[in-house]
């Protein structure tokens, strides 16, 4: 089975010459109707997990799954040309309203270079556009192509263009997020890890960063002390395991949620990319209920 990460660098190989790997990527917002009775706690889900049976099943049955599962927010991850998961985003945004759940977050990027500038910035006000309707609080880049050919001049223009997606999303009131893998704290550029120096660059106002907690201990950093160290930064987590939440008894969560919390963080959402028993349904339940009975989750 492919990872997110895999999978993410598969797509940057076939953007033609641009600087930033291509991916169809997005979401929603709204509340209603048929969702089984939860835990209580705000437990959303990065709409990935479930990318074969969307594939397989339709988004109807999968968002209709997410609900009776417990989860009460979603993160979606298929935009392409204003539609949302191949539908109008009125029409996602009602089908998640209607499961009882509210699509608050959308993971969207396009391939970029400074010769095909203009075109890329128009491409992310249709896509702004789209989202403002679908009502998302966040919109957020899923990665950068960054590697050991990447110089500091480049890093500056990335957090340029990251900057300038900020303003535009921030014109419909959505805030505009980076998501981490492991490679930002592996890269090292003129003595100061990738990681760092987007989150000195960037303009703070403009973009923030969604932690995913799991690349971040396989970066070798901690965590919590990253949300401690700078907790403006942070708004939304991605709460993520080797395979299921909590299997593979490498992640302490604990210090995680309780800064989350000192922290003010009122969104994140589980992302399960690898599946013990080959069954992503029955991996994001598993995922749902370890966290349902953890005192220290909010």
């Amino acid at each position: 089975m492919q990872n997110r990460r895999d999978f993410l660098k598969q797509a940057s190989l076939l953007a033609a010459g641009g600087m930033l790997a291509p991916q169809l990527l997005s979401s929603c917002g709204g509340g209603s109707s048929t969702a089984a009775a939860g835990s209580g706690k705000h437990i959303g889900l990065q709409l990935y997990s479930l990318r074969e049976m969307v594939k397989d099943d339709g988004i109807e049955k999968v968002i209709e799954a997410v609900s009776k599962m417990g989860y009460t927010h979603v993160e979606a991850a298929s935009y392409d040309n204003g539609l949302v998961y191949g539908m109008k985003p009125a029409d996602f945004k009602k089908l998640v309203n209607d499961n009882g759940m509210k699509c608050t977050s959308a993971h969207v990027n396009q391939s970029y270079s400074k010769e095909n500038e203009a075109e890329v910035m128009m491409w992310w006000d249709k896509c702004t556009e789209a989202h403002n309707e679908l009502g998302v609080k966040y919109m957020v880049m899923p990665m950068l192509t960054i590697n050991n050919n990447t110089t500091m001049d480049d890093m500056k223009n990335y957090c340029d263009y990251l900057t300038a997606i900020g303003l535009k999303t921030a014109a419909a009131s959505i805030q505009f997020g980076y998501h981490n893998h492991a490679f930002e704290f592996e890269t090292v550029i003129d003595g100061k890890m990738v990681y760092d120096i987007m989150l000195d660059t960037v303009s703070k106002n403009h973009v923030f960063f969604q932690m995913d907690v799991y690349w971040v201990m396989m970066g070798g950093q901690n965590p919590a002390k990253y949300l401690a160290e700078r907790p403006s930064q942070f708004k939304a987590i991605h709460i993520k395991d080797e395979k299921e939440i909590g299997a593979s008894g490498l992640m302490n969560y604990q210090p995680i949620f309780e800064q989350m919390k000192a922290n003010n963080v009122k969104d994140w959402y589980v992302e399960v990319e690898q599946y013990t028993n080959n069954n992503p349904q029955e991996s994001v339940k598993q995922s749902y209920d370890y966290l349902a009975k953890a005192d220290y989750v909010y």
